[in-house]
């Protein structure tokens, strides 16, 4: 054999390397499934708290608290009464201090979850499927309604980079199943809840949180440093659909997580539940109706680049969340196609040295 077709050789095997490598390498990048299933935010100690703060709580009027009222490194916490506190309430004590640090470490959790998907300032009149939403200051006028997609366990994570802001009488709605307790709200900066306002979700705010007048809160208002200022609010425990709620999850092990941890968490207690009855199952688990911003937005990207708010309706079809998977089958195919790759290269310098 000449030492020509010797080189055409080794080239054409060279080539079926490249090829078999480069094929294999883009099946390896495939990312996973735009959709899986985001995991809960553990708010652990911190969960069995309607309200936390660093530096002071203050209420005017008949607040009610369906948990427990803690502030760490604060003392105080005036107002109570005539606000009343179902749960316990714990200043400067070493109760409190174990919730902040439980606060500090799922704040830092849901701040840094990907991936997620950039959406514009406003939220009303949107419909969101679940996943994690970037914004660089959040501001709701009217109604913001969460489509679980009929999974009562998904999870909706919102990181916020500025302020948080509601407008007098906006609401949040849920459709699908959604469960308020996986709903968490992690601000960069402070919270506000307009008049007569009804919000959803764990708020984790790193400076402070004022609910104004009459503002409803199922969930919990949890601020690292600043301090919470309530007037005449309701803040009701966010329940969970116990059956599918992912195991260890805060929500499945604190109190929260039980009807009977306090009459105000009766689905009448704020409009941003569904209608039901104080025996039926929990009232975000019912259809509100059609949601007020049309179609959702579309599945987050499996990377954390800037996308555009304009997907197309309903998103790509949800992937099986059992067996093999498509994802790893197809990683599996890049291995080998790789190692073929590298078997087709040591043959050809073998053969044609």
């Amino acid at each position: 054999m000449t030492l020509q077709h010797r080189s055409y050789r080794w080239r054409a095997g060279v080539g079926s390397v490249a090829a078999a490598a480069t094929l294999g390498l883009m099946l390896l990048l495939i990312p996973g499934p735009a959709d899986a299933a985001e995991n809960p935010v553990d708010l652990n100690t911190a969960a069995d708290f309607s309200v936390l703060a660093g530096a002071t709580v203050t209420n005017t009027g008949a607040t009610t608290l369906a948990q427990g009222l803690g502030v760490h490194p604060g003392t105080a916490a005036p107002g109570f009464p005539p606000g009343t506190v179902a749960g316990e309430t714990h200043l400067a004590d070493g109760v409190a201090l174990q919730a902040k640090n439980d606060l500090t470490a799922a704040y830092t959790d849901a701040a840094g979850r990907t991936p997620f998907t950039n959406l514009a300032s406003e939220l009303g009149g949107r419909t969101l499927i679940p996943g994690v939403y970037r914004l660089g200051a959040a501001q709701l006028t009217g109604e913001l309604t969460l489509d679980s997609q009929n999974d009562t366990a998904a999870v909706f994570v919102f990181q916020v980079s500025s302020t948080l802001i509601t407008a007098s009488n906006s609401n949040v709605a849920f459709l699908n199943g959604a469960s308020p307790c996986n709903v968490f709200w992690q601000v960069t900066s402070s919270a506000t809840l307009g008049t007569n306002s009804d919000f959803v979700g764990n708020i984790m705010a790193l400076s402070s949180i004022t609910m104004n007048t009459g503002a409803d809160l199922v969930g919990r208002a949890l601020a690292r440093n600043g301090a919470v200022t309530l007037d005449d609010n309701d803040i009701t425990t966010p329940l969970c659909a116990a059956a599918t709620s992912p195991p260890g999850s805060s929500a499945a092990s604190s109190p929260a997580s039980s009807p009977a941890s306090s009459p105000a968490s009766s689905p009448a207690s704020s409009p941003a539940s569904s209608p039901g009855s104080p025996g039926a199952p929990p009232a975000a688990s019912a259809p509100t109706g059609p949601p007020a911003g049309g179609p959702p937005i579309g599945v987050p990207p499996r990377t954390s680049t800037p996308t555009s708010t304009d997907t197309p309706s309903g998103g790509p079809p949800r992937l099986p969340t059992t067996g093999i998977g498509l994802v790893p089958a197809l990683s599996a195919i890049g291995v080998g196609l790789v190692a073929l790759g590298v078997v087709i290269l040591l043959r050809y310098r073998k053969r044609y040295p």
